[in-house]
């Protein structure tokens, strides 16, 4: 049963991004994916099965993680008008990809 509220919760948000993105306010969409369902539910399980001193720390990282997905916005934003959506998702998922790997590199130390 949790499990099939987790899906539900998922098909629920991309429902919302698909109507918002078609309404005068469309950049609303992009704060939908922001919303921390799945930091909840993370934070949820961590919160319960360990310390909270690991609590803190996963949100400490969880903080840190913000910056591959500024890495990726940044380059949506600055390939968009050069390349076609694809070459843009795709160059912006590959930037993401080299941030998040930079990140768990340097993170244990």
């Amino acid at each position: 049963m949790a499990l099939f509220l987790k899906c539900l919760l998922g098909a629920g948000a991309v429902l919302l991004i698909a109507l918002l993105s078609k309404t005068r306010n469309f950049y609303i969409a992009g704060l939908v994916p922001l919303f921390p369902t799945f930091a909840l539910i993370a934070h949820y399980i961590i919160g319960t099965e360990r310390t909270a001193a690991d609590l803190r720390a996963t949100a400490v990282f969880g903080l840190a993680s913000l910056v591959p997905y500024a890495v990726y916005l940044a380059v949506v934003y600055g390939l968009a008008l050069r390349f076609s959506l694809s070459m843009t998702l795709a160059g912006a998922t590959l930037a993401w990809c080299a941030a998040a790997g930079v990140l768990l590199l340097v993170w244990p130390r």
